[in-house]
């Protein structure tokens, strides 16, 4: 799959310009702080259920606050690496794949969902198509959201992997970007089967984006740290220890909505040891990641 190594900045008032390299900023106290959130659905859609988020943030901070949809998870990662962005909400493979890149980048709080900081990935078919287990996914075609996708690829293939199922071997398969996207192509029978999160998956059954009729769950994972919320290195301590109070102290359920959590606790870079680990496993050369 071809990448795009530019990025779309979304404000609430409207699109602004592209960024280019030579905009990155390094300031260790910005006068704005531009946040990233994770194009894993429609940019605009994101946007629009982040508003909140952005007046929170200016009133807590209280600095202007630019929210930010890359095009994809590498331009995410190439705009934390060259200082484009401040603070980003990373998924937990592209934070390790970020992390490789940009050392000096920190996760500082993860989601609790129910309780847990941690989240699963789920495999799907359609209800009356030919695959009923992940033995039927054998010859098949499969979709998967991004490369740097936690639980859109990495964990997929993981799951399906561990049942004697090897990409590109005993399966075809396809990286549909988004994992909205990869629902949609198995429900429309693009794809025979599919991987996304579980959390992501509910979310567009409920909101009647997909027919969950029309679905089934062929298998879903043990858990997985959740996404982290990340800043750069450089920026001022003072600073900072503000924006980590921020969304530590974050309970405004409509805000929270966003990262679809209950609230954030702290978390650092041992927590998502388990994704190099996997990617190990499956022998994913993660250095080699063109972002």
């Amino acid at each position: 799959m071809k990448r795009r190594s530019f990025l779309v900045a979304f404000t609430v008032g409207g699109l602004s310009l592209a960024f280019d390299h030579a905009s990155g900023q390094s300031a260790p106290n910005p006068a704005k702080l531009r946040v990233a959130l994770l194009p894993d659905e429609n940019a605009s859609t994101i946007i629009q259920n982040a508003a909140p988020l952005k007046a929170y943030l200016e009133h807590s901070l209280g600095k202007d606050i630019e929210l930010v949809v890359t095009t994809d998870y590498s331009s995410m990662i190439e705009a934390m690496r060259f200082g484009r962005i401040e603070v980003a909400y990373f998924g937990p493979l592209s934070y390790v794949l970020a992390k490789s890149k940009a050392p000096e980048i920190e996760p500082f709080a993860v989601g609790v969902s129910k309780g847990s900081p941690t989240y699963k990935s789920v495999i799907i078919a359609r209800a009356d198509g030919p695959v009923k287990t992940l033995a039927d996914i054998r010859g098949k075609m499969v979709g998967f959201g991004d490369f740097a996708s936690t639980s859109s690829h990495l964990i997929p293939r993981a799951l399906l992997a561990r049942d004697g199922l090897i990409g590109d071997t005993d399966y075809k398969y396809v990286l549909l970007g988004a994992h909205d996207a990869v629902a949609r192509a198995v429900q429309s029978g693009q794809v025979q089967a599919g991987g996304l999160s579980q959390e992501i998956f509910k979310s567009l059954v409920a909101k009647g984006s997909i027919d969950g009729d029309k679905l089934i769950i062929l298998a879903e994972s043990d858990p997985i740290p959740n996404y982290p919320i990340t800043m750069q290195g450089y920026l001022a301590p003072e600073f900072k220890v503000s924006i980590r109070k921020a969304f530590l102290e974050l309970n405004d359920k409509d805000i929270l909505k966003t990262f679809r959590a209950e609230g954030f606790v702290a978390t650092d870079d041992h927590a998502y040891d388990i994704l190099r680990e996997t990617a190990k496993l499956l022998d994913l050369d993660l250095a080699k990641f063109k972002g």
